[in-house]
């Protein structure tokens, strides 16, 4: 999913004109992608002169340290070592079954690419 890097983007516009969809729109200082809209066509990326458009892969960081955060404030819930290892496993299930799904419907998505 595409995103926009707002200290790069200088709300030139033009990632507006290309999107075929109308999915993105420009608050006070940058464009900014709506997700439910976007088609991910790419256009937006490739016509942006600041690079302001960026990749999702560039936010695995963040998302991770974000998931790692969630599960710490969680923790605060729980007294015992023997109930913080549990719901650190539990988390562990959670983030175990997105990967699942991610793999299945990556292999759908290859699966449907060789329909075309």
């Amino acid at each position: 999913m595409p995103w926009v890097k707002t200290e790069d983007c200088v709300a030139c516009g033009m990632c507006i004109q290309v999107c075929p969809v109308g999915a993105i729109s420009m608050d006070s200082q940058a464009a900014v992608i709506d997700e439910e809209a976007c088609i991910r066509c790419g256009q937006c990326h490739d016509i942006c002169p600041r690079e302001a458009v960026r990749h999702d892969s560039e936010r695995i960081p963040d998302e991770v340290a974000a998931n790692v955060a969630w599960t710490n404030s969680l923790l605060r819930h729980f007294e015992s070592v023997q109930e913080k290892r549990d719901l650190i496993d539990r988390m562990k299930r959670h983030f175990n079954k997105e990967r699942r799904v991610a793999e299945q419907s990556i292999a759908r998505l290859e699966q449907l690419l060789g329909e075309l």
